[in-house]
């Protein structure tokens, strides 16, 4: 049962925390660092203790809305690309992989059944569960977006962009990482605030506990075997076909006789349809260069002491990319071949905040051209960058909180 201070509405911190994925386990702890003195509820769709992993331990969200029986609070979705995330997705990434992978074989064709599968699993009438439904706490309440995308918004049915708008013509002030989902939402007379993604914060508020997890454990014996220096690389389990592994090992390759540096493999992500450990060892046993390991932690700032500390990110991961931004790093983001003509979420927001010049989004087949030219780019523009997101995301965020309670 929730007892939240009397004096203090609480403020619920929302968002996709709840499963392991590198940027949604950042997002609370970018938000509860920068509301002091707040009385925080972090909430999800399902409840879940992500702790083991730095993250935090999660409430159910419609749990929460019953516990609270209509007490007032603000609720503040932390981040992330939420408002495409369906409930099918949702749910998927929710169960463990062999339980995930059994659901898709079962149901992945069948739209009707697995949207009320999911629905069922997480006890919601919902088809984008990870945005507020108005009405859900009982009451007016403030609701706050903060730094969330959409950029497939136009692609989904009428149906799950009717329910996005109506959730987000409800709110009290959204605030959006990129271009796209700003003009979008424009298009539709939603208004909305353009602002960096929350990550930009991660140098600037954290740099203590990355420097700490630098010093112990894994990101420890990465930096003692790669004195020279290390590139972290990183790409989605639906890079895993041979073929792609077999160029992406070969570009590899051909980075690390280049410029001296080690290859380290990470996940960014161990739930469902994010990343796997198989397709990195495959890749390693393609490649000819002795300089690569494989990090095997999935604690949160562990991921940020090995990219943090690396001379280059490369790899599919928005939040990888935005973690090398705040420690001004070279960094190039994968293009999946199956999304090489259409706008995704990495090019949308390196298109609206990134270093002009800077490689935006590669394909498997450029890797090493690319990152030679990303890591040509001068440090003082990449230093003015980070410095610059950081201070417009502080600008924004606090025009968000005085929508608080």
């Amino acid at each position: 049962m929730i007892h939240p201070m009397e004096s203090l509405a609480p403020t619920i911190l929302f968002g996709a925390f709840d499963r392991h994925n590198f940027g949604d386990l950042l997002f609370p702890h970018i938000a509860a660092t920068l509301l002091p003195g707040e009385n925080l509820i972090f909430a999800g769709l399902a409840e879940r203790d992500l702790r083991p992993y730095g993250g935090h331990q999660v409430m159910a969200l419609i749990q929460l809305a019953a516990e609270m029986g209509g007490q007032a609070a603000n609720i503040l979705h932390v981040g992330g690309e939420l408002l495409t995330c369906d409930v099918w997705q949702a749910a998927v990434m929710l169960h463990p992989p062999d339980q995930a992978q059994a659901a898709i074989a079962r149901l992945d064709a069948q739209t009707q059944e697995r949207v009320a599968w999911a629905q069922d699993f997480l006890s919601c009438s919902q088809f984008a569960p990870y945005t507020l439904a108005p009405g859900l706490f009982g009451r007016k309440n403030p609701v706050v977006y903060n730094g969330v995308g959409g950029v497939d918004l136009s692609c989904r049915d009428e149906v799950f962009r009717a329910e996005v708008e109506t959730k987000l013509r409800a709110a009290d002030v959204i605030g959006v990482r990129d271009r796209i989902t700003l003009a979008y939402l424009a298009a539709r007379g939603i208004a909305a605030r353009l602002m960096p993604d929350p990550v930009v914060m991660v140098a600037e508020l954290f740099s203590d506990e990355i420097r700490r997890h630098a010093r112990e454990g894994e990101t420890a014996r990465i930096l003692a075997a790669f004195p020279q220096g290390y590139i972290a690389v990183q790409f989605s389990a639906d890079f895993g076909d041979d073929a792609t592994l077999a160029e992406i090992a070969a570009q590899l390759d051909r980075v690390s006789h280049e410029t001296g540096l080690g290859v380290v493999f990470f996940r960014a992500g161990a739930a469902p349809w994010h990343d796997d450990l198989d397709c990195y060892q495959r890749t390693a046993s393609r490649m000819q260069s002795s300089k690569v390991k494989i990090f095997t932690s999935l604690n949160l700032w562990d991921i940020c002491s090995l990219i943090a500390h690396s001379r280059a990110y490369c790899g599919s991961s928005l939040h990888g990319r935005i973690v090398a931004m705040a420690y001004a790093l070279p960094r190039i983001n994968l293009r999946h071949p199956a999304e090489a003509s259409k706008e995704t979420k990495q090019s949308a927001y390196a298109a609206t905040w990134e270093v002009p010049g800077l490689p935006v989004t590669t394909e498997v087949q450029h890797i090493s051209q690319d990152m030679r030219e990303a890591m040509a780019l001068d440090l003082a523009a990449l230093q003015h960058q980070a410095r610059e997101l950081t201070s417009r995301y502080r600008n924004e965020f606090e025009a968000i909180r005085a929508k608080l309670k």
